[in-house]
């Protein structure tokens, strides 16, 4: 497992644009690190989106090495339900969700098992 040491706060910013431009549907991406941050989101061809789910089509990702996923709860209850924590196993070991109203408080990072952990934001 990579050590990560934080998110990029612009990543953080982008994550929450995102979410609120997908609003009122979910959204989901993968996380990218450089230098031990946070710093990218992949988004998969064929992901789909709903306003209960987004669906990564995980056999569409390239070859490349990600830490982590993230995605959004529309409802604003930023808990993993049963179907994150699947996915969780499957994409690395930080999963960050955002919730509605998509501001710097509305989110959280867990790990693979769905248990939060912190993550800091690391101003650029």
């Amino acid at each position: 497992m990579k050590k990560i040491s934080g998110i990029a706060k612009e990543t953080l910013e982008f994550i929450l644009e995102v979410s609120k431009s997908s609003y009122p549907n979910e959204f989901a991406g993968l996380l990218q690190v450089e230098d031990g941050i946070i710093t990218e989101v992949l988004f998969l061809p064929g992901t789909e989106s709903g306003d209960s789910s987004a669906m990564l089509k995980l056999f569409m990702m390239p070859n490349m090495s990600t830490v982590g996923s993230v995605h959004s709860h529309p409802r604003g209850i930023i808990k993993p339900s049963v179907a994150d924590l699947q996915m969780f196993g499957k994409t690395g070991h930080y999963h960050i969700i955002v919730g509605y109203p998509y501001d710097l408080q509305s989110w959280k990072c867990f790990n693979a098992e769905g248990e939060e952990r912190d993550l800091k934001i690391i101003e650029g």
